[in-house]
Parts: C-alpha cells; structure tokens; sequence
C-alpha cells in the first residue's frame, strides 16, 4: 500500500504534515532537508525518508529503522519531528564509504549545503561536522560553493 504522493499537494511540506501527522517517525535525510527549507524537493516524489521505531505499512515510505529517538537530533514543527540541520548533514555523509553509499542523494545533499551557506550570510558557521565526516565535508563544500554557478 503507498500513501499519497507530492503530486497531491501544492508543498513538500503539506504533503509530508498530512502523511505522517499520526505516525512516531522523524524526517531524516533528503526529506528532512525539504521540510528545513535547504532543498525545494522534486517534481512528482513519491518516496519519504524516516526514522521509524518499526517497519510502517507504507511501501514509499523508507523507514530507517532505530532502537529509539534518544540519539537523534531533532526539531519538532507541530506535531512532524524533522532531524536537525546538523543531524541531517551529519547522517547523509556518514553514508559515503558505506554498503548504503548508494542510497544517499547527492544532489539534494549538495544543495542543501549550498543553501545552508547563502542562508548564513555566505558561511557555514554554525554548521557543526562530525570529525568522522569532515574530509567528505571538505570535499561537498567546494561543490556547494559552486553549485549555484551552473
């Protein structure tokens, strides 16, 4: 069974509020980078990315399964929680060098970097990389730099 798609309604946003309004999940990854405002998302998406305590009934919703939330940094928008600006970057660049490498979308990570730095006054204080990811930030970040030149 699938839940309704983006193609439904007229934001991400309204769309992932309706979806998940009665479900104990936390947005993570590319959709939790639409729902932060640092990615506009694609045309017609069908698939949700979040971290579920257990396997939901939705074949478009990719539940990334975790013991609980105690770990995870998050921020609450009514009654949707959505990983951290932080926790979201963080996660999507623990996947590189992984089995799961594959699964990350670089492009929604790379602007989403991009417009975390315009919307910092063209910096990426405050943006706190864990040690294990700073190489890969280093590497994204000039791709972030140049992403709106093209």
């Amino acid at each position: 069974m699938q839940t309704a798609t983006s193609n439904n309604y007229l934001t991400h946003t309204a769309w992932f509020d309706d979806v998940l309004k009665e479900h104990d999940v936390i947005l993570c990854y590319t959709s939790a980078l639409e729902y932060l405002g640092l990615f506009t998302g694609y045309i017609n998406e069908k698939s949700i990315d979040v971290y579920s305590k257990g396997k939901g009934i939705y074949e478009n919703i990719c539940y990334h399964l975790v013991d609980d939330f105690d770990g995870i940094d998050f921020v609450r928008f009514g009654n949707i929680l959505c990983t951290s600006v932080n926790q979201t970057f963080n996660d999507m660049m623990s996947k590189y060098g992984t089995a799961e490498e594959d699964t990350i979308d670089e492009q929604s990570l790379i602007e989403g970097l991009s417009n975390y730095y315009f919307l910092n006054n063209k910096s990426f204080d405050g943006l706190y990389i864990n040690s294990e990811n700073r190489e890969r930030f280093e590497i994204l970040r000039e791709w972030a730099l140049d992403y709106h030149n093209y």
